[in-house]
């Protein structure tokens, strides 16, 4: 896993979102929002709302927002009319690509994505053009810094609450889980006092591929700063090494 620390990642992404935590807030309103719609606002019978919530802590949401964002959707579902969307394609030199949106407006988040690839010299493809070279996986970091557990106890305890895979890196311990299982590791973690800097979903690459060219990094750059910067977007993936 050198060389593409997902923890190296979050901290980097946070120090980001430190500047502009509405972006952050903005995208986590909303799985709130969908989140209470789909099961409820009753976090203790709604196991994706409980994920979303533990989220929200991971990015120093504080805990009134969160308590807002629930009340507003529970007392205005009718109005919460926001639906999932993916997008898949190539950046430069062939980098595969997806985005996952939260949108009210299929039309105008198509042509922000359209776009953001197009001037970073990429394109749109069709549906499953990329998203094979990925694996669909639950993923818990923890930093090193906030555990603590040894290596081999936070493993079994891992391994135990029904983890697939456990692995150390420099500064952080990464617990990969089926997508099913997610939720309940994560509680079972969460149950056990283990602070998690990240928990979440997400699309891991099979393989990662390096970028040499200055001018393929660039555009890359452009791509991924341009969806970082759209409303919608809710999260993007990449094999790049970076």
């Amino acid at each position: 896993m050198s060389g593409h620390s997902k923890f190296a990642n979050i901290k980097h992404k946070k120090e980001k979102n430190d500047a502009a935590k509405g972006k952050i807030f903005t995208i986590i309103g909303r799985e709130l929002a969908v989140a209470v719609k789909e099961g409820g606002p009753d976090p203790a019978n709604n196991s994706k709302l409980r994920d979303v919530i533990a989220k929200a802590k991971a990015n120093n949401m504080p805990n009134d927002t969160i308590d807002r964002g629930i009340k507003k959707a529970a007392g205005d579902a009718s109005a919460v009319n926001y639906e999932y969307v993916s997008y898949e394609g190539y950046g430069p030199n062939g980098i595969a690509i997806i985005v996952d949106a939260l949108t009210d407006n299929k039309n105008r988040t198509a042509a922000n994505v359209r776009s953001a690839f197009t001037k970073g010299k990429g394109n749109v493809g069709t549906p499953g053009c990329v998203s094979y070279m990925f694996d669909k996986k639950g993923q818990i970091i923890i930093d090193k810094e906030d555990c603590e557990l040894d290596a081999d106890d936070l493993m079994m305890t891992a391994l135990d609450a029904g983890a697939e895979d456990f692995s150390e890196e420099e500064d952080s311990f990464e617990i990969i889980t089926d997508p099913d299982a997610f939720s309940e590791v994560r509680q079972k973690l969460e149950d056990a006092g283990i602070p998690m800097a990240s928990a979440e979903v997400t699309m891991i690459p099979q393989n990662w591929v390096e970028l040499t060219d200055e001018e393929a990094v660039k555009n890359l750059q452009k791509t991924l700063d341009l969806l970082d910067e759209e409303d919608d977007v809710q999260a993007v993936y990449h094999n790049w090494d970076e």
